[in-house]
């Protein structure tokens, strides 16, 4: 059982999809056909959204198949799928809730990813993530996470997943510039929150010494 050099964005959706339905809604695990599409296509906690068709999704389980990454059984009226993730990679359950998050959600930064993990796995603290990130990435055989060159104008650097090879670096600026602008918004209102109950405290204290 040898692990796949490089997967396609469909194939690592599919994959990622079933490792975190088996995690976060373990009563309807291994999925449908159409429960695994509903998840592929999902709205939220997707970056990027996707449309994968069913034709496409059966392209990716028969080649994931061929790699042992999904399994099929077939009890009942409805062909169901699981995953092999842990398995054929040889991961422990944090390196794939990470592996898992990166595909979903897009790069992240440690703060970032450390929350999204929470529904597959709950880190300590972020060190305990970071040590868990250069080891995916130092893997000799086929790493499974790079750090992303900083973006201009971002705190802090993202990780990205190497399922599918190496991400484009041209657009990481865009998303961190999103990211950041995202970020600023919400601590500009957090600002004028703030402002407004100092504003009221002073008006109390004012009516006190009148």
């Amino acid at each position: 059982m040898s692990e796949p050099q490089q997967l396609t964005p469909v194939e690592a959706r599919v994959l990622t999809v079933l490792v975190e339905k088996q995690a976060t809604v373990p009563d309807t695990y291994p999925l449908s056909l159409n429960a695994l599409i509903t998840g592929c296509n999902q709205k939220t906690a997707r970056e990027p959204i996707m449309e994968v068709t069913e034709s496409e999704a059966l392209e990716a389980i028969d080649t994931l198949r061929s790699h042992a990454l999904v399994v099929e059984s077939s009890g009942g009226r409805v062909t169901k799928y699981g995953h092999n993730l842990a398995r054929v990679y040889q991961l422990p359950t944090p390196s794939v809730a990470i592996v898992t998050t990166l595909v979903l959600r897009g790069p992240q930064t440690v703060a970032e990813l450390r929350a999204n993990c929470e529904r597959l796995y709950r880190f300590a603290d972020a060190s305990s993530l970071e040590a868990f990130l250069e080891e995916l990435s130092t893997r000799a055989a086929n790493p499974l996470t790079v750090l992303l060159p900083r973006a201009p104008g971002a705190r802090e650097s993202r990780w990205a997943h190497l399922l599918c090879g190496m991400p484009e670096i041209s657009a990481e600026p865009g998303g961190a510039a999103r990211a950041s602008s995202s970020g600023l918004a919400a601590e500009v209102a957090s600002l004028r929150e703030e402002v407004m109950q100092l504003r009221a405290e002073v008006a109390e204290l004012k009516a006190l010494i009148l």
